[in-house]
């Protein structure tokens, strides 16, 4: 099975990919881990995307391809793969179904999760990170006796930095301006499914297995 996953910032990408992965055997492809991955080896590939970002520029879209063609030639990827993080544009989406049918290995479904646009908004600022167990909380959706234990034994709920409405707002916006436009072009393909990805998470996952067709067969 080899799935694209689109989605805003907080629409659960990555929670269901890892569970995906780990209980069917797909390999998740993330661009940064392979970005870190040929920096760290030193492969032609991660010494070009090295000069790029030391040039404080950004890595292009060819050194990317090349790093995720390589990744999904290799032995582990043969039960299927989940792409999630690119493409984020039609350029990279045009050019990934090239890389994907010279190597034989086209999209078998693309999947939006697709979640309202205030419910992404609390998700996101509402993050907290307790500072005595560094348990993840939300203070909109968090059970409040969890938010209490925190308090009570005298810690602080943390903030990130970039967890703030004005940063969110911008990556949001950022999202709809270029990656939104993916959901019609995989429509069009006939490869787009819909899954509502605002309640309970254990329901998400089972609405998405059932899409793949992998529902009651987990590993």
């Amino acid at each position: 099975m080899r799935i694209v996953f689109l989605g805003a910032p907080g629409s659960g990408k990555g929670t269901q990919a890892q569970r995906l992965m780990a209980e069917h055997g797909l390999v998740q492809v993330s661009t940064g881990d392979l970005l870190r991955t040929a920096v760290a080896a030193g492969t032609d590939l991660g010494l070009r995307a090295k000069a790029a970002m030391d040039a404080g520029d950004l890595v292009s879209d060819e050194i990317v391809l090349g790093m995720i063609r390589h990744r999904l030639q290799q032995d582990d990827t043969r039960a299927g793969f989940i792409l999630d993080g690119f493409p984020r544009n039609l350029t990279q989406a045009r050019a990934l179904e090239d890389v994907l049918a010279d190597i034989s290995q086209p999209l078998d479904t693309v999947i939006l999760l697709d979640v309202d646009l205030d419910i992404l908004m609390k998700r996101l600022t509402g993050r907290r990170t307790c500072s005595l167990t560094g348990k993840l909380l939300n203070v909109y959706f968090s059970p409040q006796e969890e938010i209490d234990a925190c308090l009570e034994a005298g810690g602080e709920l943390i903030q990130r930095a970039d967890d703030n409405e004005e940063t969110i707002g911008n990556r949001l916006k950022v999202y709809r301006e270029l990656t939104e436009p993916l959901i019609d072009y995989y429509r069009d393909t006939g490869l787009l499914q819909t899954i509502d990805g605002s309640g309970d998470i254990e329901v998400v996952y089972e609405n998405l297995v059932n899409a793949v067709g992998l529902g009651g067969n987990r590993e």
